[in-house]
């Protein structure tokens, strides 16, 4: 899976020493993920590890282990069932000192924090400005137990709930922090790797709502949450059209005016902020624009 997943079309891969991983099995996967993070062969993603939280024997020797071994290769510790910030902090030092003990750049390895539980999303907003916090990452799973939510099905509705979406206040809440800590928000899986349709409508959710990425438990779905999370081809196009317009009408030449029609469309600067967003997706994706450029008016 390890070698497969180095010339995977995904952003980021990291090898999980957490729930995937037998209580009798941690020593032996910590030194298989450390040899594999610092091998060759990978297609330039992110390469991350998953440690085991701090409520555990094994954080520790986990992070000592890998870095040791793989630091110099390690872009991101993603740290599960985070409930308070003094986690992220406790995580901050033992990487410190191991990157001063093997001579790594200070602060270049970056941490992922998963809200897992109530209290983790009752301290949210202090996790996400915790140091080298560089996204917030929901673990929908642990989360819909916590909540004592009535289904086995992670990320769909419960059973009897017919009304809105029983996760909107989970992935808000995490969405307005990580957003008022200027780092991203990554939906976590969908379990049900074989059912690209449900996957689509469940990861369509929280691309709606302005999330950066989720989690792909399969290679099936990475295609399918590319797509998804980066912006219809129409919206690409519009968004570069309304920036180009609002440069121009907002220049000298433009008439410096801060408030234009664009098309049946008004536009200003806070449509600017929007299309930036969209355009900003789009970019990022290797989009290409399929419409005519602004023209100013003669």
């Amino acid at each position: 899976m390890i070698e497969k997943a180095k010339g995977l079309a995904a952003d980021l891969v990291f090898v999980d020493l957490e729930d995937s991983v037998a209580p009798d099995a941690k020593a032996q996967a910590r030194t298989r993920a450390a040899a594999a993070l610092a091998s060759d062969g990978w297609a330039g993603q992110l390469r991350g590890v998953r440690v085991n939280d701090w409520t555990t024997p094994w954080t520790h020797a986990d992070v000592i282990e890998v870095v040791a071994a793989a630091g110099a290769h390690l872009d991101v510790v993603l740290l599960p069932k985070v409930t308070d910030v003094a986690h992220v902090q406790a995580l901050d030092l033992l990487l410190t000192q191991l990157e001063l003990t093997h001579g790594l750049p200070l602060g270049r390895i970056g941490i992922e924090a998963q809200i897992e539980n109530a209290r983790g999303l009752t301290n949210v907003d202090a996790i996400a400005a915790g140091p080298r916090v560089q996204a917030l990452v929901l673990g929908p799973a642990d989360m819909m137990a916590s909540l004592n939510m009535r289904t086995l099905v992670v990320g769909e509705q419960p059973e009897g709930y017919d009304v809105g979406d029983a996760h909107h206040h989970v992935l808000m809440t995490i969405l307005v922090a990580a957003r008022a800590a200027g780092i991203s928000a990554i939906d976590g899986p969908f379990l049900k790797i074989r059912d690209l349709d449900a996957f689509r409508r469940v990861a369509g959710r929280a691309a709606a709502l302005g999330y950066d990425g989720k989690w792909v438990l399969h290679p099936d779905q990475i295609a399918a949450g590319n797509e998804i999370f980066s912006p219809r081809q129409d919206d690409y196009d519009h968004a570069e059209l309304i920036l180009e317009a609002y440069e121009w009408h907002t220049s000298g030449a433009g008439g410096a005016r801060g408030a234009v029609m664009l098309g049946d469309e008004m536009i200003d600067e806070a449509s600017r902020k929007m299309a930036l967003v969209i355009a900003g997706k789009g970019r990022a994706a290797g989009m290409a624009r399929t419409s005519a450029r602004f023209a100013p008016p003669t």
